[in-house]
């Protein structure tokens, strides 16, 4: 049939080649499970003719492919090139099998066997087409808030164990009807193979309760009943996909104030959640990375600078230039804000400090105190998940919070060992499991002084056992002896290792960023136990392949009544300024001293003579607190870094190069880096009556020359910047130009907090690099 067209023999080759017929396996790993990967496999094999079968496995997909070379040539290029959106393939193993007879190319049932190592994908927001469908009149899913597809929809919040199929998620419960069953077994459709396919017939339900657990309305009579609520002042409780949220009128100051005395959060501010982006628009300055990260399948909450007289609550964010602002990320909160209209503040349903409600009947109990009424759905939540709240510096991402919209498995990570299971820290705590795939990090659980939150840390713990089949070898945790991780650690018997915590956050920027060792550090933060004994937090840290090395650090000063200093700054400036000005600092007319009763003074002073309940400490966040009380700007806080967030926001008004002056002590070592001529200039400033932003920006500039000068000192180009403190826009953005311009290399956290939300895998790579010299050894 062919010699016709064949006109001499390497013609006839190159024909038999591409026409020869051959099969592979192939094992792809990734993020390639619940964004419509075997759809999209199952529709390039139909386009080239081929045969073979695609399925789940533990490890991700399996894939048998047969067919002309020419055809498979095209379907492996085409595999990468036009995977789905949300999906990404960080290997293909491939391999060539003997040809079998087969006619048909399918999706088989998922694989079980071999070792559990698949990405759980996060819950993606709603895509344009499942929210066109919404509001479509003549579409059979018009008005549905469970509306899905394989491109969006829940994923995390659901999924009860490995691969990820219906049968593994709370989507089990609900029996899909002929209608859902036909698109779910149609190729041409896109919710071929959706898992939590359904719709008004099959599917989830809404419902409505008042605060004592009366049901007053379901399905779409229930949203109307939110909103109307909503609309007369009242704050409703609705139970989201990864949670509870607390809605309330984003312009009613009468009603954000109930809610901030119900909800006990006095100041800290919150997030806001808007109607459509043209409205954030006018609200916000609004960047194309800004504009991006709100519309993105993530859909985190962005911190954006406002603009002058718009309509909302001057008590939603106090004191602060930015709000933080979120869009609809699910078909809910779409149908509810479509008939709002308006921002509404949107916080987590949870008592302040404690993990968000993910049950409808526990937080009718739970929060009945707090909201008015329940809009509530019988889908039931596996896992909670707060909000993401992301910030952009330089013009890139910045994460401050790691949770709704971010896989759970992060591949991009080398120079790790399998097995670890690391604890983190006891703010912001997250955990971490180290596969061969990569390294599962836990979405945010919060602070572990809570009871519920330690509770729900050990129950993360538990769901990680269970899903990738307890291959726990070794547990890792922080320094701090007191630290409710490290407790859990010892209890446990496996073998453990203790890493500091500062250390800790060096290496998970190192990680990110995919540095090898031999960098320099700046870590700063609030608190963080040193090998010393002492509470570390202003720290310059040589990383070597073994280890760190302490190379300088802020001089110490004591943290006066030791926890009760954390939330007073006021204890902090007179630690601060007894070292400057001795004892008559107590007869100071400055405000922070006058913000003293004269039987406070009189014990603090025999506190700080005597060195009694008065820790010491070189933190740099504490020195923020310190300076701000100093600077009348804040004497007792509320909210973490109350503080340092208004000194941020007063620099940031100010555009000046002028700044404080330290002393470098470089006969010692470590190097200490003495505040004290700092904190003399700043009181000649302010008898000077000088604008105290100028003030604030003086003290940021200073941080900024600090760690400059200790570049140079210790002769590393690359300078990595960790800590909570360099969640500070201001003086990371300052401190990145400084250095590149002093011809060193910055390296920040970007795709991981830089806060305590990242020590978790720090303490994973810490635990890798002791294995790693023992197996060397």
């Amino acid at each position: 049939q062919f010699l016709p067209a064949v006109n001499d023999r390497a013609s006839l080759l190159v024909f038999l080649v591409n026409n020869l017929e051959k099969r592979f396996a192939l094992t792809i790993k990734g993020k390639v499970q619940g964004v419509g990967f075997r759809p999209f496999v199952y529709r390039l094999a139909q386009q080239f003719g081929l045969t073979g079968w695609v399925s789940n496995s533990l490890q991700g997909v399996l894939i048998e492919i047969q067919g002309k070379e020419i055809h498979l040539e095209k379907f492996f290029t085409l595999l990468e090139k036009d995977k789905p959106p949300n999906s990404e393939i960080n290997f293909i193993e491939k391999h060539a099998l003997p040809i079998k007879t087969e006619e048909n190319f399918v999706i088989a049932q998922s694989n079980l066997s071999g070792i559990k190592e698949s990405a759980i994908l996060p819950d993606l927001a709603t895509c344009q087409d499942c929210l066109a469908e919404i509001f479509d009149i003549n579409n059979r899913r018009y008005f549905y808030p469970f509306t899905n597809c394989v491109n969006c929809g829940p994923r995390f919040s659901i999924i009860e164990n490995l691969p990820y199929d219906r049968s593994n998620t709370t989507m089990k419960d609900f029996l899909m009807c002929q209608e859902c069953q036909k698109e779910y077994f149609d190729p041409s459709n896109r919710r071929f193979h959706a898992q939590p396919n359904a719709c008004h017939t099959c599917g989830p339900e809404l419902a409505f309760y008042d605060n004592f657990g009366n049901l007053l309305a379901t399905k779409t009579e229930a949203i109307t009943l939110a909103v109307t609520s909503v609309k007369e002042g009242n704050i409703i409780a609705i139970k989201s996909t990864g949670g509870f949220l607390l809605l309330v009128d984003a312009s009613n100051k009468e009603a954000i104030t109930k809610l901030r005395q119900r909800k006990n959060r006095e100041e800290k501010p919150f997030a806001l959640l808007y109607p459509s982006l043209d409205l954030v628009k006018q609200h916000c300055w609004l960047s194309d990375v800004e504009n991006n990260l709100l519309t993105s399948a993530i859909a985190p909450i962005v911190l954006l600078k406002q603009k002058s007289e718009i309509n909302i609550a001057n008590n939603v964010a106090p004191n602060s230039n930015y709000l933080g602002i979120m869009l609809a990320n699910n078909p809910l909160q779409h149908l509810l804000m479509y008939l709002l209209g308006m921002p509404v503040v949107a916080t987590s349903g949870n008592i302040s400090d404690e993990p968000i409600c993910i049950d409808e009947m526990e937080a009718i109990s739970y929060l009945g105190n707090i909201a008015d009424g329940f809009l509530v759905h019988n889908r039931a939540i596996v896992q909670a998940i707060d909000d993401s709240i992301v910030q952009v510096v330089l013009g890139k991402e910045m994460l401050l919070r790691r949770a709704r919209g971010y896989s759970s498995l992060i591949t991009e990570f080398s120079n790790y060992s399998g097995g670890i299971l690391a604890l983190g820290a006891q703010l912001k705590n997250t955990v971490a499991f180290s596969l061969e795939s990569g390294v599962y990090l836990s979405q945010h659980l919060g602070d572990l002084h809570s009871k519920k939150t330690f509770d729900n840390f050990k129950q993360t713990i538990r769901k990680i056992n269970t899903i990738y089949d307890n291959k726990i070898l070794n547990i890792v945790y922080d320094l701090h002896p007191e630290y409710l991780s490290t407790k859990y650690a010892q209890s446990q018997d496996l073998k453990s290792l203790a890493v500091q915590h500062h250390y800790a956050h060096a290496l998970a920027c190192i990680a990110e960023n995919q540095l090898t060792s031999n960098v320099f550090a700046v870590v700063w933060d609030g608190s963080g136990y040193g090998t010393d004994g002492t509470i570390w937090g202003g720290e310059f840290l040589q990383i070597t392949p073994s280890g760190f090395i302490r190379f300088a650090h802020l001089r110490q000063f004591s943290l006066v009544g030791s926890e009760k200093a954390i939330k007073e700054p006021r204890r902090v400036a007179l630690a601060l300024l007894y070292k400057v000005l001795g004892e008559e600092i107590f007869n100071s007319q400055l405000a922070c001293i006058q913000s003293f009763t004269a039987q406070e003074l009189k014990i603090l002073k025999q506190m700080l003579k005597n060195k009694i309940n008065s820790p010491q400490t070189s933190s740099i966040g504490r020195l923020f607190d310190g300076v701000a009380s100093i600077l009348a700007i804040e004497q007792k806080c509320n909210f973490e870094a109350q503080a340092a967030i208004k000194m941020e926001n007063l620099a940031s008004k100010v555009d000046t190069k002028e700044s404080y002056e330290f002393i470098i002590c470089k006969k010692q070592s470590p190097i200490i880096i003495d505040w004290k001529e700092l904190i003399a200039n700043t009181l000649s400033d302010l008898d000077k009556s000088i604008d105290i932003a100028l003030l604030a920006a003086k003290f940021h500039n200073a941080l900024v020359s600090m760690l400059v000068e200790m570049a140079k000192l210790a002769g590393e180009k690359r300078v990595v910047l960790s800590g909570g403190c360099f969640q500070n826009r201001y003086l990371l953005e300052k401190s990145v130009l400084a250095l590149e311009q002093s011809g060193f290399s910055a390296y920040w956290q970007q795709k991981l907090p830089s806060n305590d939300g990242s020590i978790a895998i720090g303490q994973i790579i810490a635990a890798s690099r002791v294995k790693k010299l023992e197996n060397n050894d």
